[in-house]
């Protein structure tokens, strides 16, 4: 391996590692507003949010919300269970379940 892709390579792991330590180890030390712990506590939620949408509302290159996208009506089914349960395994499970009945029985 040639030199050049060996300090290209070390030089993206310390690009990508010192953003995501330097916030940590700084702000370990002080006391963050309540506010602000509020805020951090949803952005799980928003990145998850973003990364699902498109993939479930979206087939081809147009919005699908309709009885026709057995993403969308797998996800119907069981966003209930996951709001009650909390268990994301269970969850996991019977979407995976919903969604090969779907595939295997009514959108064949």
């Amino acid at each position: 391996m040639e030199l050049s892709y060996i300090i290209l390579i070390v030089g993206m792991g310390i690009v990508t590692y010192i953003p995501r330590m330097l916030p940590a180890t700084v702000l370990s030390q002080k006391k963050l507003p309540d506010i602000l712990i509020r805020f951090l506590n949803y952005i799980p939620t928003a990145v998850l949010s973003a990364l699902l949408f498109p993939s479930v509302l979206v087939t081809g290159h147009e919005i699908n919300i309709g009885i026709s996208n057995p993403l969308f009506i797998t996800s119907l089914l069981t966003f209930p269970i996951a709001y009650k349960t909390k268990n994301m395994f269970l969850t996991v499970i019977i979407g995976m379940i919903i969604i090969i009945i779907l595939n295997n029985l009514v959108y064949t």
